[in-house]
């Protein structure tokens, strides 16, 4: 059963209300107790990250009660929780606190990601800023679109086609591993620019609005792609596997590539594949 207008409000609001409460009041506030470490020194997670899966898992558990949840916190505790969004008719995936390294610093550039995925396919993504209290919905089939509580909607388109050497866009040779870090530093003397932003959600909420060509991830968790790449494809952009898999919610693993259109996908994979 697709999702329903009434559930994508609902979701929105929950979201918003949930951040403000438990994201919001703990910036840059934390004390250095309510920060861990997990799988690396700057892999962390905060009390924030915790309070605000709690929370938004309750509400949608209430708001859709058959759905499967997926959490980044629940899959570092249990890896097994992950297999649920191939398992569920419905699974609503949630990264709570996006960008953590950035929101245990002090910076502004962290996020919210949901998405919402029927019979394994992401028909509802979710980007959402806590900061500015600005969101980007995307819909299976019903495009991307940026909002604000009190604007009217503005559709989003990605930006214009162009030749390898002048894209610009976000990939960090320290996302690959150790022994990839040198050809993967060679590869993206290719591009214009390459950035980092800390924070898939800001990442493609950039790159939907159209202000960068690319994004080039090493890391396939379903919590920081799946909301992101239905929004790139619905804005009008393209997203695979540097391997040459169709991106999917159930890849766990490999090197995402995100663009603005189906050729500068393929000229990227070309490029990388020629380095990595």
């Amino acid at each position: 059963m697709p999702i329903s207008p009434r559930e994508e409000s609902e979701l929105i609001n929950l979201v918003r209300e949930v951040a403000r409460k438990e994201i919001s009041p703990r910036f840059r506030r934390l004390l250095p107790d309510a920060i861990r470490s997990k799988a690396t020194f700057d892999d962390l997670v905060t009390e924030a990250d915790i309070a605000c899966e709690n929370a938004i898992t309750a509400a949608v558990m209430e708001l859709m009660p058959d759905a499967a949840v997926v959490g980044e916190e629940a899959v570092a505790a249990d890896g097994r929780v992950i297999d649920r969004i191939a398992e569920a008719q419905r699974a609503v995936i949630i990264d709570p606190v996006d960008g953590t390294w950035n929101f245990a610093n002090g910076l502004a550039t962290h996020g919210v990601l949901l998405a919402v995925t029927e019979d394994r396919d992401t028909v509802f993504g979710l980007l959402y800023d806590p900061v500015m209290d600005d969101w980007i919905l995307a819909r299976r089939g019903g495009g991307s679109w940026y909002c604000t509580p009190d604007g009217e909607p503005v559709k989003l388109q990605v930006s214009r086609d162009k030749a390898l050497e002048d894209m610009t866009g976000f990939a960090s040779a320290f996302n690959f591993p150790p022994l990839r870090r040198s050809a993967a530093s060679q590869a993206l003397l290719g591009f214009s620019r390459a950035y980092s932003l800390r924070c898939a959600c800001h990442e493609y909420r950039v790159l939907v609005q159209g202000q960068v060509d690319f994004m080039i991830n090493a890391s396939a968790k379903p919590w920081d792609h799946a909301a992101g790449a239905l929004a790139l494809q619905e804005a009008g952009g393209a997203v695979g596997m540097l391997d040459g898999r169709d991106y999917s919610p159930l890849i766990k693993d490999g090197c995402i590539l995100a663009a603005n259109s189906e050729r500068a996908l393929e000229a990227i994979r070309s490029h990388l594949r020629q380095h990595l």
